[in-house]
């Protein structure tokens, strides 16, 4: 008996989020009396015993071509494969946007319960009762099952990084895969080098930035704090910055230590994308803009004047240290 836990690969290297992902698979492992498998599916560059830092006491490497690029029914073919090889009644996968999609197929498979956007451990495992958002990340709620087995999905950077220091096993293996039941036509690249879901801080801008071109002093003080760029849906609508930008309850949801918001008003739909931030920072002309009142701190200033003076300020303070 063990926890399986998808150690998800990007570029053939492993992310924040599948460290995290093994940490809290780990930390349920050891309440549970038993041991965690990671598996690792398709071509990784990286070392796979480093997974053992978090927690996985064997790594399982399904190698093979079939498994290089992401295709939801081969991974979650594999994947089950693997769960029913371990004997494990847990699958931990981190709510990516891989492992969104990957989750339901294979608790499909597995017969299992599926609950999604755990933010904390299980408070019990017989049967198993676990915290998880609800209403677009507004509120919370926990939900019981008394299902054989589950699937559980965790929010990125919603558990944090967290250290169980095993010496891992590695296992490496090929298996056959049914062919994909779709096809991979293309693939578009979003710009930009911090992934919005895994990003510490994210600097976010609105309608208030007046036009495109003056997203430059965003991306200078995102630059100086190592943030992720993000916008408000009008806009990506616009066309002003891409989609994958987009955070609120149609686009990412994030959950970083820090949300710097300029220009944005705070409608529901935007705060639903980020509610889950542990800090909230608006810079906004408008004293009445609703989002202040979701803010834990405030400038009520001209963003064209408030912006500069945080980079410089930032800059000086980073160079003093």
């Amino acid at each position: 008996m063990s926890v399986v836990v998808f150690a998800e690969t990007w570029e053939g290297r492993f992310k924040k989020a599948t460290f995290e992902a093994v940490g809290y698979a780990s930390a349920l492992g050891r309440e549970m009396g038993t041991e965690t498998v990671a598996v690792v599916l398709g071509q990784c560059s990286d070392e796979l015993e480093q997974l053992g830092r978090y927690g996985a006491a064997k790594v399982v490497h399904i190698a093979g071509a079939d498994l290089n690029s992401f295709e939801a029914s081969r991974y979650a073919a594999a994947l089950s494969a693997q769960v029913e090889r371990a004997g494990a009644n847990v699958l931990i996968v981190s709510g990516s946007f891989n492992g969104k999609t990957l989750a339901p197929l294979v608790s499909v498979a597995l017969e299992a319960a599926l609950i999604t956007q755990c933010v904390e451990l299980p408070t019990s495992t017989q049967p198993v009762r676990v915290k998880r958002g609800a209403f677009s990340g507004k509120g919370y709620a926990y939900f019981e099952s008394r299902a054989p087995k589950h699937v559980l999905s965790i929010v990125p950077n919603g558990i944090g990084l967290k250290e169980h220091p095993v010496s891992a096993v590695v296992e490496t293996a090929e298996m056959a895969v049914a062919a994909p039941k779709t096809q991979q036509i293309s693939v578009e690249r979003a710009s930009g080098t911090i992934a919005l879901p895994e990003a510490e801080i994210v600097v976010s801008g609105g309608r208030g930035l007046k036009a495109p071109e003056n997203w430059k002093m965003l991306e200078e003080l995102a630059e100086v704090l190592g943030a992720g760029t993000a916008c408000s849906k009008p806009v990506s609508d616009m066309h002003w910055r891409p989609h994958s930008e987009h955070v609120g309850q149609t686009g990412i949801a994030i959950n970083p230590n820090l949300y710097i918001a300029v220009g944005i008003s705070g409608a529901i739909q935007h705060l639903a994308g980020v509610s889950g931030s542990k800090t909230i920072v608006v810079i906004n002309s408008d004293p009445e803009a609703p989002f202040f009142k979701a803010a834990d701190y405030g400038i009520v200033g001209d963003a064209f004047e408030v912006v500069p003076k945080l980079t410089a300020a930032v800059k000086a303070f980073k160079s003093a240290h």
